[in-house]
């Protein structure tokens, strides 16, 4: 009897380390970026592309490589799955963010022309001219929202199903080791 749960709580310890693993920071923070006042310094319209930059950098990490990025997650879902654990919430949250991604892919492929061009800053993202950058650091603002909106919270969602799942398949508090 002890030999068949110390099974159990090894196999319930794996599948918490395996979903420990998962990625959980969001590429698709929030935009704080409030609208650009018409009497904005160059200094903060540096700043602000520097923001919307980096931004647009960590959100290219999980469109890089969709099939990729979602195929590990689905690996380890598919694990959990071989234990006899109900993974249909955890499916259901992937599934929904992959189609989310492929339909926000082209939105994200649009800001590389925005990023590429940068009108009114240069290569350093120095203001060259305070118009076209405070124009660049608008449509960066719509284009970042209009990705959040197409997003549609589809990665917190996953993030909160796997949140769920480990703490329902959390061991009982208490137990020793040796299982005594």
């Amino acid at each position: 009897m002890k030999s068949i749960f110390r099974k159990i709580i090894l196999a319930v310890s794996v599948a918490v380390l395996v979903l420990a693993a998962f990625p959980v920071t969001s590429a698709f923070a929030a935009d704080d970026d409030p609208p650009i006042p018409g009497d904005i310094s160059d200094e903060n319209l540096e700043r602000i592309w520097a923001r919307q930059l980096g931004r647009y950098e960590r959100i290219g990490r999980a469109f890089e490589d969709i099939d990729a990025h979602v195929a590990k997650i689905q690996e380890r879902i598919d694990k959990i799955a071989e234990n006899g654990k109900d993974v249909a919430a955890l499916q259901a949250a992937l599934d929904a963010y992959e189609a989310a991604l492929n339909a926000a892919k082209p939105i994200y492929d649009s800001i590389e022309g925005i990023v590429n061009t940068h009108a009114g800053f240069d290569a350093n993202g120095k203001v060259t001219d305070s118009e076209q950058a405070k124009s660049t650091v608008e449509q960066m603002r719509a284009k970042m929202q209009e990705l959040k909106s197409a997003m549609d919270g589809t990665f917190r969602a996953l993030r909160e199903a796997l949140r769920e799942f480990r703490e329902a398949n959390r061991p009982p508090r208490g137990l020793k080791r040796d299982g005594k």
